[in-house]
């Protein structure tokens, strides 16, 4: 913890109104989203351990609502690059994932990790 009461480089506590701004989001788009791409996209497990990891009620509301930004800016229909040019499209949804990620790795959980290779296997199939 810093001196401004930082924990994992994230506010101790999230605007609630955009948490649940951000939890609406993903909860309308992110199995569409995640569906049509999941072939495409090689962040894929950390993808699905962040969703499961967010939606666990023993994740800390602060690191949830860093998570759940996180997918949000993932499923947002516009952002940086859009997702449709190739090569480039998931760049910038990578990196915001990927760094969320890394601030927050110890959040995520061996049970979140199993749940998202069992649904990629699912999704392969």
């Amino acid at each position: 913890m810093d001196e401004a009461g930082d924990i994992d480089g994230i506010d101790a506590m999230p605007d609630p109104a955009a948490v649940a701004a951000d939890e609406a989001m993903v909860r309308r788009g992110f199995w569409r989203k995640l569906r049509a791409n999941a072939a495409r996209l090689p962040f894929a497990d950390d993808l699905l351990a962040a969703y499961y990891c967010a939606f666990d009620p023993a994740t800390p509301f602060r690191v949830r609502g860093a998570l759940l930004g996180a997918l949000a800016y993932f499923v947002m229909p516009l952002d940086m690059v859009p997702d449709f040019v190739a090569g480039l499209g998931y760049t910038d949804d990578a990196a915001v994932l990927l760094g969320t990620l890394n601030l927050l790795s110890t959040h995520i959980r061996a049970r979140h990790r199993k749940a998202a290779r069992r649904t990629l296997a699912a999704l392969a199939k």
